[in-house]
């Protein structure tokens, strides 16, 4: 059936989908909706985009340095699992080095929220 009619069974009926939304937050939000930085290795953001392709569906999953806008860490698969966000995470870490202070943003989407990002992000001296 269509996206389309399977949402409209589901609202006429009052029914919520348990997978539809990710659960809370794991951090708290320390940006504030401030995308800004006053140095290197202040504030990285993350994120995952889907390309298509002849052959099927590819996802991109790259971290950003805010203050010099450089890429510091990407992947590419063509599943969206959790080493797709993990990777990247790995990659910048090993490009960048000394990350006191420095706090990375994702939105909600369960590669950021998964137990093995969550243990990268744990594992990563900050």
């Amino acid at each position: 059936m269509a996206d389309r009619t399977a949402w409209r069974i589901c609202s006429g009926n009052g029914w919520r989908s348990a997978f539809g939304k990710p659960g809370p937050s794991v951090h708290d939000d320390l940006v504030q909706r401030d995308f800004s930085a006053d140095g290197p290795n202040r504030l990285w953001l993350a994120d995952i985009t889907e390309h298509h392709t002849d052959e099927g569906k590819l996802y991109r999953c790259a971290t950003k340095d805010v203050w010099s806008h450089r890429i510091v860490g990407y992947s590419i698969d063509s599943r969206m699992k959790s080493r797709l966000a993990v990777a990247p995470l790995d990659n910048a870490v090993a490009r960048r080095g000394d990350l006191a202070g420095c706090i990375l943003h994702a939105d909600r989407g369960s590669q950021f929220w998964s137990r093995k990002f969550v243990r990268g992000l744990n594992h990563h001296p900050h």
